[in-house]
């Protein structure tokens, strides 16, 4: 797999990774407007490409896109995330435990398990603390 980035992908993918929370895809048009990206179309082909190639990750509840800081992520990888119902803060856990353990529930319904996006909402230490 090609894992060298367009111009446009490495755009989104920067204005992602300065990001602390997700962002939807018409936010990242604005903030890029003046580098030359111009359509939603663009934005959406660059996301798509990212998370192909397992850069940046869909948050489906929140229809927005977070920036994979787990640099052994690959698209095809399952993905498990922690968010704060308060702050929205996004946490990405690497956590091979829950993949098993889908694995094995998968067996006793005779299913083969391939990967899994979870969400998990709760409250952050920092908001807990701060309540």
């Amino acid at each position: 797999m090609n894992l060298q980035l367009s111009n446009n992908e490495k755009i989104v993918h920067a204005v992602l990774e300065k990001s602390s929370k997700p962002l939807k895809a018409y936010s990242i048009l604005f903030e890029i407007q003046k580098k030359g990206i111009k359509s939603p179309t663009q934005v959406y082909r660059a996301l798509d490409r990212l998370i192909e190639i397992g850069k940046v990750h869909k948050i489906k509840s929140k229809n927005s896109y977070i920036a994979c800081k787990n640099e052994k992520c690959i698209n095809k990888s399952s993905t498990t995330f922690l968010i704060c119902n308060l702050c929205e803060k996004i946490t990405e856990i690497e956590e091979e435990t829950i993949s098993k353990h889908f694995s094995s529930i998968c067996n006793q319904l005779s299913s083969k398990y391939s990967n899994h996006s979870l969400e998990i909402f709760g409250t952050c230490v920092s908001c807990n603390k701060n309540s």
